[in-house]
């Protein structure tokens, strides 16, 4: 008898192209029948916490707190090379003197998509003072255009679409990591319940690996699947955005990627943002 997997992933155009070949049963997954589950990222984070799901997208932030329940799966992780969350203001930085950003001082508000999210940690990482204002991920451009915040973390499509409604770019978080680091940014991945066993899990880590090779490989297919959940960007947004967050990184996160999950939560933890020493397993 087949053996039920729920898998959770965000309705975002990237995981619904990661996934498709899963959702559309396009590749052999043996005993194993995955029931799939969406929800916005910080949902998940949550629900991993209560030990809910088999297999979900998760933060890397939030996996320092999942690691004694999950191992990260080697494939599907949203890696940002040289860019990541954008913090946004509704006027040029300059044009804002009195507020300091990046070394310290004033404490501005700034509207967050929650507070497991790895934009949360790398902002903290950036910015250490300031006051956080938790909002969905979509309502955060609502909260800098109606200045009830002094600024804005965006996450998803909102890092291409930001200037449609006319706001301004005060830091590419991805890019400001590398300065620090020379690495990419590791934003998400894909965490699987250590108690399924070491053979399911096994199973799931080569499931989740072939549906991403699919997808790469039968591209249009898989990218007319992903328009469903890309929020009204367009085509060429969507392939823009896929193409940022599903490539060679999210096949495998490699030497370089496993370092720079390491060295994040590290720095979180040296920080104080995260309470305690993290070790990391990747499986697949």
């Amino acid at each position: 008898m087949p053996t039920t997997i729920r898998l959770a992933h965000s309705p975002d155009s990237d995981d619904a192209f990661m996934f498709y070949a899963l959702a559309a049963g396009k590749i052999e997954t043996g005993d194993l029948r995955y029931v799939h589950e969406l929800a916005d990222i910080e949902t998940l984070n949550r629900r991993a916490l209560a030990g809910e799901l088999d297999v979900t997208a998760v933060s890397i932030h939030a996996y320092a707190y999942l690691a004694d329940r999950y191992a990260l799966l080697s494939s599907g992780c949203s890696m940002g090379d040289r860019y990541g969350p954008r913090l946004v203001g509704r006027e040029p930085r300059a044009a804002r003197a009195g507020t300091r950003v990046g070394g310290g001082g004033a404490a501005i508000r700034i509207a967050v998509p929650g507070k497991l999210t790895t934009a949360y940690l790398a902002l903290k990482l950036y910015q250490p003072e300031f006051t956080e204002v938790v909002v969905p991920f979509d309502r955060v451009e609502d909260l800098v255009l109606e200045g009830s915040v002094d600024l804005g973390l965006l996450i998803h499509e909102g890092q291409l679409t930001y200037r449609d409604r006319g706001l301004h770019l005060w830091a590419d978080l991805g890019e400001w990591w590398f300065g620090e680091t020379g690495l990419p940014l590791p934003l998400g991945g894909n965490a699987v319940r250590r108690d399924l066993g070491e053979a399911v899990v096994r199973q799931v880590a080569r499931d989740l690996r072939a549906s991403i090779l699919y997808g790469l490989e039968h591209r249009t297919e898989a990218l007319a699947h992903a328009r469903q959940y890309n929020r009204g960007i367009g085509d060429e947004r969507t392939d823009r955005f896929v193409s940022m967050y599903v490539n060679q990184w999210t096949v495998d996160y490699g030497e370089r990627g496993r370092k720079a999950v390491r060295e994040l939560l590290r720095r979180g933890h040296e920080a104080g943002v995260i309470p305690h020493a993290v070790e990391v397993e990747f499986v697949g």
